[in-house]
């Protein structure tokens, strides 16, 4: 057996213009059904009124005195009434005896009168005396709308007009309505169909923007989605609109994203190759004076190689520990959360700065309150931003430069007088294994310093941030929850 759901999907539209139109098409049908039966209700009501009329007329002028000196027609009998139509009923109950005749015409445009059938008379009797009009059923002429009376001579008189002509009025009526229902649904499908073709066609447009964004090479690479819903499609005011601007808002994410994707790619690509070339520096420095130690054998080789061996494995060493605390920032490893004094961790790194490169002028500048500033964090590591910070400073500055550490509300910053960043470091200075020129550059690094700066303020929540020219470089090292030390 089939199920409902294969029923419903064989019967019901799927595509939304079918289902559009098929709902209009219903609707005109349905509306068109009931003004329909409304009308014909109606016209039956409005005829049978016309006809009750006429019947009590008619019974008015049975039951009416005849005037003195009245004579019959030829052919024509007491109790028949003057001035019947064709298809008059007429009965008469009681002491006038229980007949009925009904007026017909005899093919020869003459009226004759035929018995009505026993059994019609007393249905038609029983009926009650209330003076409304009653339909009843008279064998052989069909249905009747009858009201009775009493004559002049105390007789009771029944009088009927057949439905006939009403029947037919509301026959032929219903027949038109559903001829001109058929052509007004058979319209309707038509100019539904045209319609809500056109109506849909933006959309349409919006699904084959979609189609062909879908038929891109997503996967790999650099990512340019040019595929765009036109603007006249995007107007908000319209539900088409509404989804053009949509399917546009996310189509730049995801060319946004995809983009981001390629380049973080292309990041990690490039990180793997530095790592690998600093790495392999000091490799090939331990090889090479392991070689000439093994090869020449005297102590005194011996004690250069070892000594160089010594220095490239302490740096390598270094390189590693800087790779790997990248690589437990990056994925998310939590931090401690310690009550940090930034103004004595200032103070403190500029100390030892001084002692490291006393050919430098260096400069701390604390708040006019002299409050102590702290903050909640991993004391280590905001040490480790602010060593890295004044070390790169002294690093890619001439001597007698100014170097100034100051301390704000909410953070603090490195300044210096130096020539400032060249601008092909100026938009990637915080990423990895970035160097500045050999211009700017007095000793040897890796390029990780400002890396692990912005790494250990982000893990912290804050953000840093660089502004560079001759003469004045400052990177700005914003915390959040710093807050006044309160000493006793």
């Amino acid at each position: 057996m089939l199920s409902l759901a294969r029923v419903r999907e064989a019967v019901v539209p799927r595509s939304l213009t079918s289902r559009l139109v098929v709902t209009s098409v219903a609707l005109v049908a349905i509306v068109s059904l009931l003004v329909a039966v409304a009308t014909a209700v109606a016209m039956r009501s409005y005829l049978t009124g016309r006809l009750d009329t006429e019947v009590h007329e008619t019974l008015d002028r049975a039951t009416r005195p005849l005037p003195d000196g009245f004579d019959f027609p030829p052919g024509l009998d007491p109790p028949d009434i003057p001035g019947q139509q064709i298809g008059t009923l007429t009965v008469y109950l009681g002491a006038c005896g229980d007949t009925g005749t009904v007026l017909t015409d005899n093919g020869s445009g003459q009226a004759v009168e035929e018995e009505v059938p026993a059994d019609v008379v007393d249905e038609i009797g029983a009926l009650p005396s209330d003076g409304a009009a009653h339909t009843v059923e008279v064998t052989g002429w069909g249905d009747y709308r009858v009201v009775g009376g009493t004559d002049a001579n105390g007789c009771s008189v029944v009088v009927g007009l057949p439905l006939q002509d009403v029947d037919a009025a509301v026959g032929s009526l219903v027949r038109w309505e559903l001829a001109l229902a058929l052509l007004g649904v058979i319209a309707a499908a038509i100019a539904g169909n045209a319609v809500v073709r056109r109506q849909l066609r933006p959309l349409r447009q919006v699904a084959a923007t979609a189609h062909e964004v879908s038929e891109l090479p997503l996967a790999a690479g650099e990512i340019e989605i040019g595929a765009r819903v036109p603007e006249e499609l995007t107007d908000p005011a319209t539900e088409t609109g509404q989804v053009g601007a949509a399917l546009n808002t996310l189509l730049e994410h995801v060319e946004t994203s995809l983009t981001a994707r390629h380049r973080s790619e292309q990041q990690v690509r490039q990180f793997v190759a530095d790592a690998s070339h600093e790495l392999r520096t000091p490799l090939t420095t331990i090889a090479g004076y392991t070689e000439l130690a093994r090869r020449r054998g005297d102590p005194e080789t011996a004690a250069t190689a070892l000594t160089k061996v010594q220095e490239e494995s302490t740096r390598m060493t270094a390189l590693v520990e800087d790779l790997l605390l990248l690589a437990r920032l990056d994925a998310g490893r939590p931090l401690a959360h310690d009550d940090v004094d930034l103004t004595r961790l200032l103070l403190e790194a500029v100390d030892d700065a001084r002692v490291v490169a006393p050919t430098h002028r260096w400069r701390v500048e604390l708040p006019e309150d002299g409050t102590p500033l702290g903050v909640s964090g991993d004391e280590l590591r905001l040490h480790q931003v602010v060593t890295n910070l004044l070390t790169n400073a002294r690093k890619y500055t001439p001597e007698g430069t100014t170097i100034t550490a100051r301390l704000f509300s909410d953070g603090f910053e490195v300044a210096d007088d130096g020539p400032g960043f060249p601008d092909s470091v100026r938009d990637t200075a915080f990423e990895r294994f970035t160097r500045g020129d050999t211009a700017r550059r007095r000793e040897g690094g890796a390029g990780l310093g400002l890396a692990l700066v912005r790494a250990i303020v982000q893990a912290h929540g804050g953000t840093v941030t660089l502004r560079t020219g001759p003469g004045d470089t400052r990177v700005r090292v914003s915390l959040p929850d710093t807050r006044c030390i309160r000493t006793t």
